[in-house]
């Protein structure tokens, strides 16, 4: 496992880009503060797009239209008490964009059927570094969990 600092966590997102298609869904888990916003400033460079990217935690889901494909970043986290499967979510995870989903713990009956979760851990050592994991669901999301590693 190799630790990453907050430069080469936005590489590998920016290189993981290049491989995302249209209803891809990345799935963000990790403690405040572990690199999750990070790693979707890195996407979205990879992607093209040019706007400032910030966490959309009051927002829910902030749209980025202009890169190759569009990436619909959403932070559940203000959903820790439910109410994720009235957004239509499905909307975006089938829809035309890479969704990008930070407290995906919060989706409840709203879950991808197919999704590729990275769980970010904080190095004991140094509080400036990452270890990626992976959770792969479907060949979809197997293709990019080998993409990444």
């Amino acid at each position: 496992m190799a630790l990453l600092n907050e430069q080469e966590l936005q590489a590998k997102a920016k290189a993981l880009a290049d491989q995302l298609r249209a209803g891809d869904v990345l799935l963000l888990d990790g403690d405040l503060g572990a690199g999750k916003t990070s790693f979707t400033k890195g996407l979205a460079a990879g992607l093209g797009i040019a706007d400032y990217i910030k966490s959309p935690t009051f927002t829910i889901i902030r749209e980025y239209q202009d890169g190759r494909l569009p990436l619909y970043h959403m932070d559940i986290y203000r959903l820790e008490d439910g109410g994720a499967g009235d957004l239509g979510l499905e909307e975006y995870f089938e829809g035309d964009g890479v969704s990008v989903v930070e407290w995906p713990e919060f989706l409840g009956s709203a879950m991808p059927e197919e999704y590729l979760m990275i769980h970010f851990h904080k190095d004991p050592q140094n509080d400036d570094l990452r270890v990626l994991t992976y959770t792969a669901v479907g060949a979809r999301a197997e293709a990019l969990a080998a993409a990444l590693a």
